[in-house]
């Protein structure tokens, strides 16, 4: 086991240094001295715990915290940039840049606030177990003392177990940190699609923000440039589903006072970390910090907006506005040159409700 072995290079280099030969068992024993009072089956379990939380608290949130300032600064910078909103994928009302990049920025406050809450299960650590959970061969004081030890050593407030069996025999607290650090994945993918979205093209397609360029995004068309930051991001996030998933069997694997998958949940339980955190620091710092409205594009397409009908809904009703909406569409016009036509309503009133709704307000709290 890695436990045995690590107790073997513990030993030989106690060795090496006491006596100048590397020996594996003189004076210093792998098993005798260095695993006294341990076993793997309350080893392994432990250093999972403290690996997983101390990545999660050093690596992981501070990068997502740097993602979220990143988005909440977009917020800011494009706070007065209005677009097409749009939902099923077609024209909706009229939305702020910067609202979408503050929704985005509280899905990362959200994850974190979610990882946080993790702490309170990763800190039990299943050390002073021994084999099966009863504390056989170690002393009363070793796993409150080592535990204590490793607090202090980490910055996180780790404890012992308040059941042995419990934390040996189920990895529980794994699959929760698993299916954690999945809802962060899952994010990140709405987050990097939508990104995508809205810089796709330059000229065909929506266009309505420019991401950095970082390199030449294609060898047979030139001047083509890719989202590479955002596709790396969903394919960050496919693998740690794809660990989720197999965190999830390797739950299913705890048969009586031991889980024999260990190996499993811990390589891919700290792989997602690393991978989200690299990830999302990447996404920041390579892309988000870069990101410019096309302030030009985005107001071009607000005035074709047909949903901007809606807000005329309250002073003419929903099937009037409905049927401007039809003639718009059929015959290429924008809902204001059709409510003009049909004088629906003064076009004093008309523009100042249309007016309004290019800016994102409502004609009741317009100033002008």
């Amino acid at each position: 086991s890695t436990n045995m072995n690590a107790n073997e290079v513990l030993a030989a280099r106690a060795n090496e240094l006491l006596t100048g030969v590397r020996s594996s068992k003189h004076p210093v024993h792998p098993n005798d001295h260095v695993n006294l009072g341990q076993s793997s089956n309350d080893v392994i379990p432990s250093a999972l715990h403290v690996t997983a939380l101390t990545q999660i608290q050093q690596h992981l949130i501070p990068a997502m915290e740097l993602l979220q300032n990143s988005l909440a600064a977009k917020a800011k910078e494009f706070a007065r940039v209005m677009k097409i909103g749009r939902t099923h994928l077609q024209d909706a009302l009229p939305i702020a840049v910067g609202q979408e990049f503050g929704g985005y920025a509280r899905q990362m406050a959200l994850g974190i606030e979610r990882l946080q809450r993790l702490e309170p299960s990763l800190a039990e650590l299943a050390l002073g177990g021994t084999a099966v959970g009863n504390g056989a061969n170690t002393h009363p004081q070793f796993a409150a003392e080592t535990i204590a030890r490793i607090s202090r050593e980490t910055g996180c407030p780790f404890r012992e177990a308040s059941d042995h069996f419990e934390a040996q025999s189920a990895q529980d607290a794994a699959v929760e940190t698993s299916g954690a650090l999945k809802t962060v994945a899952v994010s990140l993918v709405k987050i990097a699609n939508d990104i995508r979205w809205l810089a796709s093209g330059p000229r065909a397609a929506l266009g309505e923000i420019q991401l950095p360029a970082l390199q030449p995004g294609s060898s047979i068309m030139p001047g083509k440039v890719n989202p590479v930051i955002p596709e790396m991001v969903s394919q960050v996030a496919a693998q740690v589903v794809g660990n989720d998933a197999a965190i999830a069997l390797g739950g299913l694997g705890g048969y009586f006072e031991l889980n024999t998958m260990l190996p499993l949940i811990i390589h891919n339980l700290l792989q997602s970390i690393e991978l989200l955190g690299t990830a999302a620091r990447v996404f920041a710092e390579k892309c988000v910090d870069g990101i410019q409205a096309n302030r030009e594009r985005c107001a071009a397409s607000l005035e074709q907006n047909l949903s901007m009908v809606t807000y005329l809904v309250p002073a003419i009703g929903y099937d009037r506005a409905a049927a401007l909406a039809q003639e718009a569409y059929q015959n290429g016009r924008t809902i204001r040159q059709v409510a003009l036509s049909a004088e629906v309503l003064p076009p004093e009133q008309l523009h100042k409700i249309l007016d309004a709704a290019l800016q994102g307000r409502s004609a009741s709290n317009s100033t002008s």
